[in-house]
């Protein structure tokens, strides 16, 4: 047994007293299968983020300018997409969520429900996921109220934030829900137990599916995996450890993510679905996937990289069976508004990664129309992949 699987059982055993099962004594009848259940396609999504600003206002979920990226999506292939409502926290110490974010809670939530709504009326599926955005710059993942009250006060507040976006994902008859994004702190420690709690609260006012959005250099260790319904997982993996490296390269780092993928699935008895993946439009952005692009200055304008990156991850994935889909991220509600990002930022809209991506969704997926764990046919594979 390898040291990152005997870690992740350990933690799991954690769970046992309330409830939860470690993996190598998981059984079908024993953990959350409802994706298996569900008898649904693979999953060919598109993250469409907000535009909440009240200097853009009108243009956010749920307006006139959202239905025409929803209309770009399905004319993309995309079968499914994922909307991000946000809520603000301070700084790493967790002190509590404020669900406003940019605009009254009560309005966000409303254009939410009329975006769900469109989505569904276009024959879209719809994941809700519920962000969190540090004010300090900080990355989420380290939030650590440090002391057992503080974690206490902190499991409290969002666990508000994020049961009062299951009321709107349960009315709104939403097909996939994520509870938690990057909170490494949280779920890969002894602190889990309260996470995987609130989990099961979540399925009292939530009947449909729930996944999580590890990021992917923890979601090894990440031991709330059993609570869910699929595996999720933000999938910045790098494919290359130089810069100039040839596709090839790329494509071997792809079969490397699509091992991961297998082995995961294996492990948990249960579907991966890549919650997020993206590449800036740079010179090699599968290098470092996960820099963010406001970061960066001076930057030269690089398509053909990233369609490179989209085609090496993708390619060996369509053949996986335990693979279940990917959202991209991302695009915008307002699709004419090309303030959101700079220029080599991660949307591939108009881009050759369009293209990329376009082909990807056209073809059959070994995850499609999947009913056991391993059952499916190969893919069929047109277009740009090898």
């Amino acid at each position: 047994m390898n040291l990152t699987r005997a870690r992740a059982l350990a933690v799991a055993a954690l769970l046992v007293t309330s409830g939860d099962t470690p993996a190598d004594a998981a059984t079908p009848d024993r953990v959350a299968d409802g994706w298996r259940e569900s008898g649904r396609d693979a999953i060919r999504g598109m993250t469409i983020g907000p535009i909440e600003s009240g200097y853009h206002p009108g243009v956010g979920y749920g307006s006139e300018a959202f239905g025409l990226t929803l209309d770009e999506c399905v004319r993309a292939g995309s079968t499914w997409v994922a909307i991000t409502p946000f809520g603000r926290v301070a700084d790493l110490r967790g002190r509590g969520v404020d669900p406003t974010f940019e605009r009254p809670l009560a309005e966000s939530r409303a254009d939410v429900r009329r975006g769900i709504a469109m989505a569904h009326a276009r024959g879209l599926s719809v994941m809700l996921v519920p962000h969190l955005w540090v004010e300090s710059g900080e990355w989420r993942a380290m939030i650590d109220p440090l002391t057992d009250a503080a974690w206490e006060t902190w499991t409290r507040s969002y666990g508000a934030f994020v049961k009062g976006w299951a009321e709107v994902a349960a009315g709104s008859h939403v097909e996939l829900f994520s509870a938690g994004v990057e909170l490494r702190s949280w779920v890969t420690t002894p602190r889990a137990p309260s996470f995987a709690a609130l989990v099961r609260e979540l399925r009292g006012i939530y009947k449909g599916l729930i996944t999580y959005s590890a990021n992917w250099d923890d979601v090894d260790t990440t031991v709330v995996l059993g609570e869910l319904d699929v595996i999720g997982v933000n999938a910045f993996y790098p494919l290359a450890f130089r810069d100039g490296a040839p596709f090839a390269d790329l494509l071997q780092g792809g079969k490397r993510v699509q091992a991961k993928v297998r082995g995961l699935a294996d492990l948990w008895h249960k579907p991966v679905l890549f919650t997020e993946i993206g590449y800036t439009t740079r010179r090699d952005p599968a290098i470092r996937p996960w820099e963010w692009p406001d970061a960066m200055s001076g930057v030269a304008v690089d398509e053909h990289a990233q369609a490179d990156a989209y085609r090496a991850l993708i390619a060996p994935l369509l053949d996986e069976p335990s693979f279940m889909g990917l959202f991209v991220w991302r695009v915008y509600a307002d699709p004419d508004d090309v303030s959101q990002e700079a220029e080599w930022g991660f949307s591939p809209r108009g881009k050759l990664a369009e293209l990329v991506v376009r082909d990807a969704f056209a073809t059959t997926w070994a995850g499609d129309s999947r009913r056991r764990h391993g059952w499916a046919p190969a893919a069929r594979i047109p277009g740009f992949y090898p």
